[in-house]
């Protein structure tokens, strides 16, 4: 196996045990700018042993054929700061998509996200063939359609006024990267100096 498939320079996807998870999540829905970015549903608070009893019962099945969970961790620390899923696959059209999330505040918007998403593309492109990768984003989460853009996520639809967030209506984007679109990017980068 390519020891890079899931390992980046600074980011790894990894398998997460319950306790730590759970342990995370608690924590991390606590933030209020972690989770209204995150999820449509008003802000519901569990208690540590209903997540740990929810995330337990979730990882204990494992990866099924339609959906896996990695947990995003530090190459230098080991240390879990996020997630990322993808779910829903619709194998006879080599479609899924994708949800990711850093929970520890002090790691956002320094490129670790982005090199997450990157490592999880690759890992459906490459290794679970699929054509295209989906998502939707809040279109008030400009961070986050950033480094979507760096992975060759475009827009290819919005929904208008979809969700009300704090008295104000917003809308989601839906976005979408084909095979080819994010092969030419890995080609790009990896030989700057040459024209398409």
């Amino acid at each position: 196996m390519n020891p890079s498939l899931l390992r980046g320079p600074f980011v790894c996807l990894a398998a997460v045990e319950p306790e730590e998870i759970a342990n995370a999540f608690f924590r991390w829905k606590h933030d209020m700018d972690y989770y209204l970015p995150l999820d449509s549903d008003p802000p519901t608070l569990f208690s540590l042993h209903q997540h740990k009893s929810w995330e337990g019962k979730w990882l204990e099945r494992g990866p099924s054929n339609d959906n896996f969970f990695f947990g995003i961790r530090t190459i230098a620390e080991d240390k879990l700061i996020g997630f990322i899923a993808i779910m829903s696959i619709a194998w006879q059209h080599g479609d899924c998509y994708i949800a990711i999330g850093i929970g520890e505040a002090e790691y956002r918007s320094k490129g670790y996200g982005s090199e997450a998403m990157n490592l999880m593309l690759g890992f459906c492109f490459n290794e679970l063939n699929l054509r295209r990768v989906s998502l939707t984003v809040y279109d008030f989460n400009e961070r986050a359609q950033r480094s979507y853009h760096k992975n060759g996520f475009v827009l290819e639809g919005r929904i208008r006024d979809a969700v009300k967030r704090d008295g104000q209506r917003w809308s989601w984007l839906c976005m979408g990267v084909l095979r080819q679109e994010w092969l030419a990017l890995q080609a790009a980068a990896a030989n700057p100096g040459e024209q398409p």
